[in-house]
């Protein structure tokens, strides 16, 4: 074993040494730094005050921040000159061992050891530090700092022409300059249609000429929007190729740092608080013109991301969308159905590049944190002979490499920082500790750039790396004290410290906490580092030998798969997570219960039958057997033959046609709703899914009816507008060899007691009676929407789609009016809107309306004068933006509905 220039110790502290080494319980000592003392918080109080005060800073007025700035500092030079005037003995003395010459010093027990009489480890502490002061000095100096940095950053929102032109909404030739990666939107459901994909960028604005013709230059952060054309549902779920492929436009192409001259349309910006001084919103059609190329560090950045795009291409479609975005940070390939399922599992941090990459990295080159400044180190860099100083030399070249490639996003500044903290103490020779390294990283970042101090990337980077070097050795070694397995031990308590402090502000984000995070994290971790070190093999051998990076891609890619089973399975859990309080006081009161289940778990290890019921009683909750959670929660009610789905403003409605089957007719908008609704209500598989028309509320959803199930065929209308969405439901159809077929009136079908006619639409206008065809041929997708008659144990159902009053009345007209007479339940169409035809509801007088509608939509549903019209014929009106989920039961003489 080696001491480096530290290890040699004055005579005074020879006895504290000779304890340490008694306590390590080897004749020289462990070599380990914490059991050189203990741990440096200094830094700390520093780090927090700084970014505290960054966050409250950046918008604050002017005579505010210069109050601040000189009250701390006129309190750190007082603190500081009496500190001089005073005696050192009246202050106390730092717990660190002393690095030179000695002076006077203090014999003070460790934690550990006991006392000092008991033969406890000692320490000797220098008798003239007054570590108290100084560091109220340094906060003091930190925090002024803190407040002018913010102010100054601050201030680049409010400078110049963009803020005011960006009032006044004017359209303005501007010269900017990429800063980040372009990305798509994702694809979501507005109202009944797709919302238009947009092309997102950040940028600064270098010059701008406003409408008199006068330019002038500045540098103002914008948020570029371009419009790339109307979105397209066939984006929205398992889309087999990257979003980028299916929305080809210059913009996806262009690299940071590249000048573009571009004109557009400035409006302020989208919310307060955030580093965007305006938006920017260009038309597609707009003429771009490239004025400066990006530079050769981004040129070559790009070329290596680029060569990993090239190197995934083949591989199965999780492991191409989750490689590019674990190793660089490029998620444009990843769906939103894989996306929210990583997030459900709160796996995120496995999407993008973040601090646990680079360390897999540095990890490579030095080994383990706490072996690299020894003579027993691990890694590359003792195997080929490299020293300590040139180790951290390529460590830091490897940390600005990795900071280019993946772009600096909050996750990878942060370990970028403490990496590089670390490697320069590794350099000068002096011990190492994280927790001070992190706290450095924190206080240089915030001061670089205050606007960290409001990321939530930030913060649940720092979090989750403090839990990992405080709480997650404690808990390892408890673990390991009940004879948990070392391994085993290190794995669970890192998974449960990182979700123990993040769990909070992930509620914040998601109004959701998950039940399955920590086993889905602790099966994530054996793949990570596989997938992220064969990754960066690729990257590395893509622009130098193509078939070899395939290779290693192929092999990431098993990994990768690995990720993204675990993901999904555990989404597809009915109890995967719990609703919760999106604020900061629900994540108080999770702070809270975190607390108190921690405490708990304290004692309960002591009682291995407690926690073995304990794990019975989570895992229950958390797999909810269908016959189980009907005796506890009633749902579904026993017999049940029709489920309305709460999908938000959308349809999707089940009829039970047997044990685990079950005919689904619409889809809604949300392919997670309805995965769910089918989930709880036991629906395995299905024989048929009837899509009423193509409308996005209806159609979008069909990836979550159609995963995971067996799905006999799909039903459609045969007006297929809009057109992108037809489409998107054949792919899907055609990705799970699904047939295809076309309703028409007078067709009839049979499954097991469930039978069911279709009323509408009537057949194409070649074979429909001329008189019909020229009369009641639908007008648009509302109107072409397919209306069943559906028979169950005695009940009658009526379900109309989005008709509206011109197809009620044809319909009414058809050879299908005299069924429309006494319903014992109906679907009201279109979400109950007001657009209704008196006359049908009078025909129809059901027992029982249901209507589905979104809770707040902004169309009014459902419109009061159609809830009205429905009670003025005896009929009960449940709605599920207020009654959430509905399920009918019963026979034609007694009819129930119940409520999830």
């Amino acid at each position: 074993m080696s001491y480096d220039s530290q290890d040699s110790l004055a005579p005074a502290s020879r006895p504290a040494r000779a304890a340490v080494h008694a306590t390590s319980g080897r004749r020289l000592g462990a070599a380990h730094p914490r059991q050189e003392g203990p741990t440096d918080l200094r830094l700390v109080p520093p780090a927090l005050g700084a970014w505290a005060t960054a966050a409250l800073m950046l918008d604050a007025p002017p005579e505010w921040v210069a109050g601040v700035a000189v009250v701390c500092l006129v309190a750190a030079g007082v603190v500081l000159l009496v500190r001089r005037g005073g005696t050192g003995g009246e202050s106390l003395r730092a717990p660190v061992l002393p690095g030179g010459a000695g002076g006077r010093s203090l014999r003070a027990p460790m934690r550990r050891g006991g006392s000092a009489g008991s033969g406890g480890q000692i320490l000797a502490l220098p008798a003239r530090l007054t570590w108290p002061r100084t560091s109220v000095a340094a906060l003091l100096l930190c925090v002024a700092g803190a407040a002018v940095s913010a102010a100054l950053h601050g201030a680049d929102l409010r400078r110049g022409p963009v803020p005011g032109l960006a009032r006044e909404y004017a359209t303005v030739t501007a010269e900017i300059e990429i800063t980040s990666d372009p990305r798509l939107t994702r694809p979501r459901v507005k109202g009944d249609h797709m919302a238009p994909t947009a092309v997102l960028v950040n940028a600064d604005v270098r010059r701008v000429e406003k409408p008199d013709g006068t330019a002038i230059d500045t540098r103002a952060p914008v948020l570029v929007i371009v419009d790339a054309g109307r979105g397209s549902s066939a984006d929205a779920e398992d889309q087999p190729e990257p979003p980028s492929t299916t929305h080809p436009t210059p913009w996806l192409t262009f690299l940071p740092s590249t000048r573009l001259r571009i004109t557009a349309r400035l409006a302020p910006s989208l919310s307060d608080g955030d580093r965007i001084a305006a938006v920017l919103r260009v038309r597609e059609s707009a003429g771009t013109e490239v004025v400066g190329e990006p530079s050769a560090v981004q040129r070559l950045a790009g070329r290596l991301r680029g060569g990993l795009r090239e190197a995934t291409d083949g591989l199965p479609a999780d492991a191409r969308a989750l490689l590019p975005g674990l190793v660089v940070g490029d998620t444009a390939r990843i769906t939103p159905e894989l996306d929210e399922a990583f997030k459900e599992t709160d796996l995120a941090h496995t999407l993008a590049v973040s601090g646990s990459n680079l360390t897999i990295i540095l990890a490579l080159l030095i080994g383990p944190p706490g072996l690299a400044q020894q003579v027993e180190r691990r890694g590359l860099a003792p195997r080929l002979g490299i020293s300590l100083r040139t180790t951290a030399l390529f460590g830091g070249a490897l940390t600005l490499a990795f900071v280019v490639v993946c772009r600096p996003d909050p996750s990878v500044l942060r370990a970028a920082a403490c990496g590089a903290v670390a490697l320069l103490a590794l350099a000068t020779g002096r011990r190492r500790s994280l927790i001070p390294a992190l706290a450095t990283a924190v206080l240089l970042l915030v001061l670089y750039d205050p606007w960290l101090a409001r990321s939530y990337g930030f913060l649940l980077s720092v979090l989750a790396t403090g839990a990992l070097l405080t709480l997650a050795p404690r808990w390892s070694a408890a673990l390991r004290r009940r004879r948990v397995p070392p391994r085993l031990a290190e794995a669970l308590a890192a998974a449960a410290a990182a979700q123990a402090l993040c769990a909070p502000v992930v509620a914040v984000l998601s109004a959701r906490v998950s039940l399955v995070a920590v086993p889905c994290n602790l099966l994530a971790e054996f793949a990570i580092a596989p997938a992220t070190v064969l990754g960066f093999a690729a990257l590395a051998t893509a622009p130098l030998a193509m078939p070899v990076a395939k290779a290693l891609a192929w092999c990431a890619s098993w990994p990768a798969g690995w990720l993204a089973n675990v993901a999904r399975t555990g989404a597809a859990l009915p109890g995967a997570g719990v609703d919760w309080p999106g604020s900061w006081t629900g994540a108080a009161l999770l702070a809270l219960v975190t607390v108190v289940v921690v405490l708990a778990g304290r004692r309960l290890l002591r009682h291995p039958w407690w926690c073995g019921v304990c794990a019975a009683l989570l895992l229950l909750a958390v797999v909810q057997p269908p016959p189980l959670t009907r005796v506890v929660t009633g749902w579904p009610p026993p017999g049940w033959r029709f489920a309305m789905c709460d999908v938000g403003q959308g349809d999707a409605t089940v009829f039970a046609a047997g044990e685990g089957t079950g005919v689904v007719v619409d889809a809604g908008p949300d392919p997670t709703l309805i995965d769910r609704c089918l989930r709880t209500l036991g629906i395995t598989k299905i024989p048929l899914v009837v899509l009423t028309h193509f409308h996005a509320d209806h159609v979008a959803g069909l990836p979550g009816v159609l995963r995971g199930r067996a799905v006999g065929a799909i039903e459609t209308t045969g007006h297929e507008e809009p057109v992108d969405q037809a489409q998107f439901v054949r792919r899907q159809a055609a990705a799970r060899r699904i047939p295809v077929t076309r309703a028409t009136a007078g067709e009839e079908r049979r499954t097991g007691s469930l039978n069911w006619r279709v009323l509408w639409p009537p057949p194409p206008a070649p074979t429909a009676p001329p008189h019909q065809a020229l009369t009641d041929a639908p007008e648009g997708p509302n109107d072409s929407s397919v209306t069943l008659f559906v028979r169950s144990a005695g009940l009658r159902f009526l379900l109309l789609g989005d008709l509206e009053p011109p197809a009620q009345r044809a319909l009414l007209r058809s050879p299908a009016g005299p069924l429309l007479g006494g319903v014992d339940v109906l679907k009201v169409a279109h979400h109950g809107s007001a657009y209704q035809d008196p006359e049908l509801i009078r025909r129809a007088a059901p027992r029982l309306a249901l209507i589905s509608a979104g809770a707040d939509n902004p169309y009014g549903h459902p419109a009061p004068v159609t809830v009205a019209a429905l009670r003025a014929q005896g009929a009960v009106v449940l709605r599920t933006d207020e009654d959430g989920a509905l399920a009918v039961a019963g026979t034609g003489a007694e009819l129930m509905v119940a409520g999830d």
